[in-house]
């Protein structure tokens, strides 16, 4: 029975890293570059709801619309400020755009909300468990990994069948020959990171749901482990970020429950480390052929 409860809590845990993992595969198989930002817009979009619970009386439905409508302005505004000049630069250039980004966003939360940590409601996601002998699963586990298999279908069903979703595949594979076929490349780059950030604001709500302290420095964990899972599953590959992240948080709560809960965090770095010395592109990566 422990056994079932660390599986149901890695598959939760790992669902969350999977949903905060599409946005960094997302963004970088399309505008090819990393936005290591996207785990302070996790963190303000928990910062939204719970704005919109505590402070505003907000229904949950519509303070998690809120947070996705404020971070999807978020990310489209990085991306326009931040990264749009930088589309030529050196990769280093990205980098560090992008770390420095990162702080930009910490330091506005904190001079917003303070340092002090505040305690996101547990009632957020209120509903009736499901208990299944001595197996007791409750409705935030339950949200969270439905949440992880309709975003991983809708996401897959856009990309596939809608004409912006064939858009970001054209951008992915050669911008420059998308831009000769008249696909608008700066849209396609802006929505792919307006549907990133809107991701990031619903792994930010069920990140706090399950683990309710929020405060600045909320993300930057998560958003870490998240980018492992996508390097993990294959960077760039929409089923390999939802398999990186589902099977590192298996990974890690295991760890945690069978080895050492203080080498936790290690031994998902470890792991990773392991994978890509055997397979460097990740589980489901693509090797890229550079042109000379």
């Amino acid at each position: 029975m422990i056994f079932l409860d660390n599986l149901i809590n890695g598959l939760s845990l790992g669902s969350i890293y999977a949903i905060i993992a599409l946005g960094y595969t997302m963004v970088y198989g399309i505008a090819k570059m990393l936005n290591f930002a996207h785990g302070d817009v996790i963190m303000i979009g928990a910062y939204i709801a719970f704005c919109g619970l505590q402070y505003w009386g907000l229904p949950p439905v519509i303070a998690i619309l809120a947070a996705m409508a404020v971070c999807t302005l978020l990310g489209v505004t990085i991306e326009g400020l931040a990264y749009r000049p930088l589309r030529q630069a050196t990769s280093l250039a990205v980098l560090i755009t992008a770390i420095g980004m990162s702080y930009l966003l910490q330091n506005i939360a904190l001079m917003i909300w303070g340092a002090n940590p505040k305690s996101f409601p547990r009632t957020f996601i209120n509903g009736a468990s499901i208990r299944i002998g001595q197996l007791n699963i409750s409705s935030a586990t339950i949200w969270t990994i439905l949440a992880n298999i309709v975003i991983m279908v809708a996401l897959t069903l856009f990309t596939a069948k809608t004409k912006m979703g064939k858009a970001m595949r054209c951008v992915s594979e050669d911008r420059g020959a998308a831009e000769l076929m008249g696909i608008n490349v700066n849209r396609t780059i802006s929505m792919t990171f307006a549907i990133g950030s809107a991701l990031a604001a619903i792994a930010g709500v069920l990140l706090c749901s399950s683990y309710p302290i929020l405060q600045p420095t909320t993300g930057s964990m998560p958003g870490i482990k998240a980018f492992t899972a996508a390097v993990f599953g294959g960077i760039g590959s929409i089923p390999g970020a939802m398999i990186g992240g589902v099977l590192l948080g298996v990974i890690e709560i295991f760890g945690k429950a069978y080895i050492s809960t203080e080498l936790g965090d290690a031994i998902v770095f470890a792991v990773l480390i392991v994978v890509l010395l055997v397979k460097p592109t990740g589980l489901l990566g693509k090797p890229v052929r550079e042109k000379v």
